[in-house]
């Protein structure tokens, strides 16, 4: 679940992450309320899971009341690279003496926390990485092992952050960790960090992303809901119980288990195709579930091409076929469909879908997944 930048700053605060003082408004009025408990200057931002709110106007500055309220006025309902703002943020101005980064997220092929800390805050962590890669200061955390203030200490003093900020930005930083393995976080980000003319260092946004995985020991999550950005399509799956998320491409996949999904986006995009999807039905391929995959994808209209990719082991061949037969009386597919279906009883499976009198424009098999991959990307890409 990723939280809208006003929600990532409350979720800092618990965590006594010094964040400026303001609060969210979903009117002008309310945006005047907010402005005047935080005291002026502030700063009104649009709420918005997109980058360059900014450079769209979607971020002002304002001096007194009518200030907020003109700035108010023009940035709800402003549309944000296609996400209509719907929600301000409004906060009190910060004097800024320099912009740090800083970040934590998980390293899955080390299998360890990794911690992000630049010297050169304030613009995207990639653009940095790009031009310099060397201001990046790379840390892996054993999670067994946690994050010391002298770790985190010596990481600044890496980094190249100056004397007056070593302090605040080490307790900053230490805080930061604990909100992100505490608060069970797959992403918690500040850009920039800031060290103000009086010493202090203070997060000035606020990128975090929760796991939803572990929404089970969060019941305060249900709260940061309520403007939650999903794509349609995910919405879709979500009420088929579908592990399913959305991408750009043009081949749909469908595949029986995370790692085969995976593995088979990788094929496609080796092969020169681009997934429109990662879509696991796990082990459960029966006609209710294959019809509820097909019409998530179905429901995209960039999808060009199916590549249905199953390994049967406790799913048996036959019984994916049957419900693959069963799902085609129930939706009429836009784009064909390219099969391979290997493993336990594939070859019954492969012999319902011959016998089923599917046209081969609208259903292929193929006997292995490079060969399915390649047919799935030729279509796509005819």
């Amino acid at each position: 679940m990723d939280l809208f930048e006003y929600q990532g700053k409350q979720y800092f605060a618990r965590y006594d992450i010094p964040v400026s003082p303001g609060g969210p408004a979903d009117t002008v009025d309310e945006a005047v309320t907010e402005a005047n408990n935080a005291g002026y200057p502030v700063v009104v931002k649009a709420q918005v899971q997109v980058g360059g709110r900014g450079k769209a106007g979607g971020i002002k500055l304002a001096d007194n009341e009518a200030e907020v309220r003109e700035h108010a006025e023009n940035i709800l309902g402003m549309v944000i690279k296609g996400h209509v703002v719907k929600r301000l943020w409004v906060e009190r101005a910060s004097d800024i003496d320099e912009e740090y980064y800083v970040s934590f997220t998980l390293d899955r092929a080390k299998k360890k926390h990794l911690m992000m800390l630049s010297a050169e805050g304030g613009v995207e962590i990639e653009a940095v990485a790009e031009s310099n890669p060397d201001a990046i200061v790379k840390l892996h955390i054993d999670p067994v092992d946690g994050l010391s203030s002298e770790v985190a200490r010596q990481a600044c003093l890496d980094a190249k952050l100056p004397e007056r900020a070593i302090e605040g930005a080490t307790e900053t930083i230490v805080k930061l960790y604990r909100c992100y393995t505490e608060g069970d976080c797959d992403l918690a980000e500040i850009n920039p960090l800031i060290l103000k003319p009086t010493g202090e260092v203070h997060a000035l946004d606020a990128k975090v992303t929760l796991d939803g995985n572990a929404e089970f020991r969060h019941l305060e999550w249900e709260a940061f809901k309520g403007l939650t950005e999903m794509d349609t399509r995910e919405k879709m799956a979500a009420e088929k119980d579908l592990q399913y998320i959305g991408l750009d491409g043009t081949v749909g996949i469908i595949a029986n288990g995370a790692g085969l999904a995976m593995s088979t986006l990788d094929v496609v995009n080796q092969v020169g195709g681009s997934a429109a999807n990662f879509l696991d039905i796990g082990g459960g391929a029966n006609a209710d579930v294959m019809a509820g995959a097909l019409e998530v994808i179905n429901f995209d209209e960039n999808v060009k091409s199916i590549f249905i990719n199953i390994f049967g082991g406790i799913t048996r061949g036959e019984e994916v076929a049957k419900g693959i037969v069963e799902a085609l009386s129930r939706v009429d597919l836009k784009a064909p469909i390219v099969i391979r279906l290997d493993g336990t009883n594939a070859e019954e499976g492969r012999h319902i879908l011959a016998d089923a009198g599917i046209p081969e424009e609208k259903l292929r098999s193929e006997a292995t997944m490079l060969d399915a991959a390649r047919a799935a990307v030729a279509i796509a890409t005819a």
